[in-house]
């Protein structure tokens, strides 16, 4: 079962993984915050969606009691999710792109007189 996980496991996952990719600051931690709660609600729908059938279209009757095909709201909140998730992984350095584009701010940071004068030692 997804849903297992408590949010403080995700936000431990998620900061292992950016400490892996060397991507980790304590400054992100109120974006790591809601990263972590778009995995652990993403996973809930999930769990709900597969629970209730896993049915991508459902029928819905609207008001005027006219019958329709309609995609199912769960896996609506799931896809909008989806993005979430990787826009906030693309903007924590976890995605390739992400790493790549943080790696190239970080290597585009002006030196300091300093860091220039231990470089030529």
């Amino acid at each position: 079962m997804a849903n297992s996980k408590t949010l403080v496991s995700y936000k431990r996952q998620i900061i292992k993984m950016m400490k892996q990719v060397e991507t980790y600051n304590k400054a992100f931690d109120v974006t790591i915050d809601t990263f972590a709660k778009i995995v652990f609600d993403y996973n809930k729908l999930v769990d709900e969606f597969e629970k209730s059938g896993a049915e991508i279209t459902v029928e819905h009757t609207n008001k005027n009691g006219s019958t329709n095909i309609i995609k199912n709201p769960l896996y609506q909140s799931i896809e909008k999710l989806r993005t979430d998730l990787i826009t906030y992984a693309r903007e924590l350095g976890l995605t390739p792109a992400g790493l790549k584009k943080l790696n190239q701010k970080i290597e585009e940071k002006p030196k300091s007189a300093l860091d220039d004068l231990l470089s030529k030692m």
